[in-house]
């Protein structure tokens, strides 16, 4: 019988804390969440992010021209060399098609 009662005594003990610390958990995680969201309104305003977004595009650009730099196959020369040569040949092409006396219409064959 007194170990019956020495063992309820344990177990509403052992509710109570765990209970307690339930709520301590509580109150910290909604202090937590305040501080969060007090903090993101220092360093994130609620008004226009034209500027970062500004930032954050001319970054990419940066990002992208730089891996372009070290990835590029030719030199530059030799690339404006080739879309030259590539535009100088697509303009013929199109001059060829739409001069002379008989049009001919691409089918799509050559």
């Amino acid at each position: 019988m007194k170990m019956s009662k020495l063992l309820a005594s344990l177990l509403k003990t052992a509710v109570y804390i765990m209970d307690q610390t339930s709520e301590q958990a509580d109150r910290l995680s909604d202090r937590a969440s305040n501080i969060a969201d007090s903090a993101r309104d220092v360093f994130y305003p609620e008004h226009d992010h034209t500027l970062r977004n500004l930032l954050t595009f001319a970054a990419g650009v940066g990002v992208g021209i730089g891996a372009g730099m070290l990835l590029a196959p030719a030199s530059g020369a030799e690339t404006r060399d080739n879309i030259t040569n590539r535009v100088r040949d697509i303009s013929e092409t199109v001059k060829g098609r739409t001069s002379g006396s008989t049009r001919n219409y691409a089918t799509g064959t050559e």
